[in-house]
């Protein structure tokens, strides 16, 4: 019996994972997914957005999120089990791809398709990381130190940037592919540059793809056969090298969700956001919000005072009209306060 290739998408935080994902199951070509969401904070937004995509290929039967915390903490608990369940449906499918938290360390989870259960059904056909090139041009999550130096007056956020950073070099070092996201936002010499300084983090042979908007061709990501987890060994993170296997914690960041009836309106809301942003250093922040007099969802990404929204699909008839959003960020966030200063945009 063949194994079912398995794609994992990992990437940091607003890198464009879900972009991406929602991408390739709207061009799937006839192909069944299954889909796997580690969505980081207790609403699933993942899932919301994906399954609007309106495509045969997305049913949301065919969607599982995992959103009792990192999946690389709960491989045992949550990720194996899930995987089992999915392999032992009547009805199988094609391919399977996993879009990690982007806190989500990828090696225990490469790991985990060694496991027993799981190991002569399924296969890794690729690690896909998606990097953020404006954040990258702007000095963040960098391992340049000196371009973090430069970076640190003007910018609250690398603060803390020692931990974000190891977390992206061993998001690097996992991959066998890197989607360099939003390209059309840097100069072809601040791309030069970012490639460059990407490659000096890579394992010799690491593919690197440009793309706009998660638009990148399924034959370029889908069906690469090159069974990760074969050699997972060669791809150790900074956190198994120093704590020499131990369990890892995600104590250096924080998360948490509101939900707020509908908002007055669009401008009013993203201005809301940004503002609460640059004032509470929230890192990331991602959601859906009901705009008064609109027929359709507002669905919102935003990373660090970037904030992004556009309208993705209309209400469903008895659908509760509502704005729930979710807040990531570096310990401790405020939750009062940002839920304060959010709650500012409600009708």
């Amino acid at each position: 019996m063949s194994k079912i290739p398995t794609t994992v998408i990992t990437g940091f935080l607003g890198a464009g994972k879900t972009t991406l994902v929602r991408h390739l199951l709207s061009h799937a070509k006839g192909k069944r997914i299954a889909l796997i969401i580690n969505e980081f904070g207790d609403i699933g937004v993942d899932k919301a957005v994906l399954a609007g995509c309106g495509d045969e290929t997305c049913r949301e039967e065919d969607m599982v999120e995992l959103a009792n915390g990192c999946i690389c903490c709960t491989v045992a608990e949550d990720f194996i089990p899930t995987m089992t369940q999915l392999l032992d449906r009547p009805d199988t499918f094609d391919h399977i791809i996993i879009e990690t938290s982007g806190l989500a360390l990828p090696q225990p989870l490469i790991r985990a398709f060694n496991w027993p259960e799981i190991k002569s059904r399924v296969t890794v056909d690729a690690v896909v990381t998606v990097a953020d090139a404006a954040a990258l041009a702007e000095g963040r999550f960098a391992s340049n130190e000196a371009a973090v130096d430069a970076q640190r007056q003007a910018d609250a956020m690398l603060d803390h940037e020692t931990p974000l950073g190891e977390l992206f070099e061993d998001q690097l070092t996992a991959a066998d592919l890197i989607v360099l996201n939003k390209t059309d936002l840097v100069t072809a010499e601040q791309l030069a540059t970012i490639e460059t300084a990407l490659r000096a983090e890579l394992r010799p042979g690491t593919g690197i793809i440009h793309a706009q908007n998660g638009h990148v061709d399924l034959g370029a990501l889908l069906g690469l056969g090159l069974s990760t987890e074969d050699n997972i060994e060669q791809r150790q993170s900074h956190h198994e090298l120093e704590h020499d296997g131990e369990g890892h914690e995600h104590d250096d960041f924080d998360s948490f969700s509101i939900r707020m009836p509908k908002i007055s309106g669009k401008d009013q809301l993203l201005a809301t956001i940004e503002t609460t942003i640059r004032t509470h250093d929230v890192l990331r922040l991602k959601g859906f919000a009901a705009i008064d007099g609109s027929p359709a969802r507002l669905s919102i990404q935003a990373v660090g005072p970037r904030v992004t929204a556009y309208f993705d699909r209309p209400w469903a008839e008895g659908e509760v009209r509502e704005t729930a959003l979710v807040v990531i960020g570096e310990q401790p966030l405020d939750h009062a306060a940002i839920t304060a200063s959010l709650n500012g945009a409600a009708v």
